[in-house]
């Protein structure tokens, strides 16, 4: 009885097995089947049927196969290789029916076969490369859509750039030189979502130190010399045509007076020393991946042509401009990328159309694309600019004389030097309640008549219990 049972079970079991190898196998509309099976007796309606481009699917058919019907032969094609196995290939990406008949004429089975580029190989590189995010990429009439969610905006990217390489190899091998020529992006489609988007804010500190040294001294003669009936008269002013504007000189006169003679000089000297530091210090925030912009300046109007022979304005802005896109990587670093732009109106070259004078704008403008950690800090510096200008002026030969010679001419010189220093911060931030946040202004009460007429006060002095002393320094606000 025990042998009995044990054959009758090892007969059952081969009998499922047998079932197996020939019932068919549900496949999923997105893969790409290497081996399709049909059973004996199936009369399946028309199965949808991928067949990746340049590969190829085994039909494994339980009754003898007399002829393959393909109606697009230019899409795929189809090999009897014996009776019971008919070979599918992939040539075209497209549509095509193929239809499998018995010695009968009887219909065996029917595939709607669409060939695609087969993302096997991509599925199982993005699996591999990045095994924290679920994301798939399918083929849709020969162009990659990808699909899923991503933890990072990183990860989302190299997934985008693993499918453009991917789509370039495609197009390369289906089309040559045209399909290098396209554009990666018009084949793949990104449809990831981004499990938690970051939040970068970014602080910016652009520091700007100008030094200029003016030097003038000259001597203006001017007077006349009585000689009998002839009254010669001179005059050689000073002149300064490096700094031509409206410059207060120190002046000191001398004057002599005999008779006809007539005879005035006059010094004019002046020397100046300064020091300008401009700064800003913006702070952005902007979403991982998003664009963010920013302006400390304003816009001046430039004539510009119209139709019917109009004049219309136009504004062209200046200022310290910013602008930076930002992308947080796995690793806590962030991709980011920043231009950065001081800009002034400067009279040199300026245009003079009539009585209207169109300024010019010097422009220092620096942009990198670099990687830092949360809270580190960027330096872009090197931005100088150096200005050297002499001019000597005064009277042909006299100004060449070894000592007297300095009281017939003039000097003006102009030495500006200009630094400009950037540094970026940038911060993964998280937003806060606003009941968590103080505004400025929050405890500012003005003080009432009283208290600014007898005790000289713009605001109400609150004070703490157990506070002595008075605070000497800077006051102002602090921002974290």
């Amino acid at each position: 009885m025990a042998l009995k049972r044990v054959s009758t079970l090892a007969l059952a079991a081969f009998a499922l097995l047998g079932a197996c190898l020939v019932a068919p196998q549900p496949v999923r509309a997105e893969d790409f089947p290497k081996t399709v099976y049909i059973a004996a007796g199936e009369r399946a309606g028309e199965r949808s049927l991928r067949v990746g481009k340049g590969r190829s699917v085994v039909l494994e058919v339980a009754e003898p196969v007399a002829d393959v019907l393909i109606s697009n032969p230019e899409i795929a094609d189809g090999v009897v290789r014996s009776r019971n196995r008919v070979i599918l290939l992939g040539r075209q990406f497209g549509q095509s029916n193929v239809v499998l008949f018995a010695a009968t004429g009887q219909e065996i089975a029917s595939f709607s076969v669409r060939v695609e580029p087969d993302t096997s190989d991509l599925n199982a590189i993005l699996r591999r490369m990045l095994p924290g995010a679920d994301i798939r990429a399918e083929s849709i009439n020969g162009n990659l859509v990808l699909t899923g969610t991503a933890p990072s905006t990183g990860d989302a990217q190299r997934a985008m750039d693993l499918a453009n390489r991917f789509a370039r190899q495609a197009s390369d091998g289906s089309s040559g030189a045209a399909g290098a020529a396209q554009d990666d992006n018009q084949s793949v489609l990104n449809l990831i979502t981004v499990a938690g988007k970051d939040q970068i804010q970014l602080k910016v500190t652009v520091a700007e130190v100008e030094r200029s040294i003016i030097k003038q001294l000259g001597v203006s003669l001017s007077g006349a010399i009585s000689a009998g009936n002839f009254t010669p008269a001179f005059n050689s002013p000073a002149q300064f045509p490096v700094n031509s504007g409206s410059l207060v000189q120190s002046a000191t006169g001398l004057g002599f007076l005999a008779g006809g003679t007539n005879l005035n000089a006059q010094i004019r000297a002046l020397q100046r020393d300064g020091v300008i530091r401009t700064l800003a210090e913006p702070t952005l925030t902007a979403i991982s991946g998003e664009n963010a912009s920013f302006l400390a300046g304003g816009e001046f109007p430039i004539p510009v042509s119209q139709d019917n022979d109009t004049i219309g304005v136009e504004f062209k802005s200046f200022g310290v401009g910013l602008d930076f896109t930002p992308v947080v990587l796995n690793e806590g670093n962030i991709s980011l990328r920043i231009k950065t732009e001081v800009s002034e109106l400067s009279d040199e070259g300026s245009v003079n159309i009539g009585s209207l004078v169109i300024p010019a704008i010097k422009v220092r403008r620096a942009e990198s694309t670099v990687e830092l950690p949360s809270g580190g800090t960027l330096v872009m510096a090197g931005l100088l600019r150096e200005s050297y200008k002499q001019s000597i002026s005064g009277v042909p030969g006299l100004m060449q004389l070894p000592v007297l010679g300095a009281l017939f001419k003039s000097r003006d010189f102009l030495r500006q030097q200009t630094e400009l220093v950037v540094f970026v911060t940038p911060y993964v931030v998280q937003p806060v309640a606003a009941s968590q946040v103080a505004r400025p202004d929050q405890n500012l009460a003005p003080a009432n008549d009283a208290e600014t007429v007898f005790l000289n006060r713009l605001n109400k002095v609150y004070a703490a219990p157990g506070l002595r002393g008075t605070y000497h320094g800077q006051v102002g606000f602090i921002y974290e």
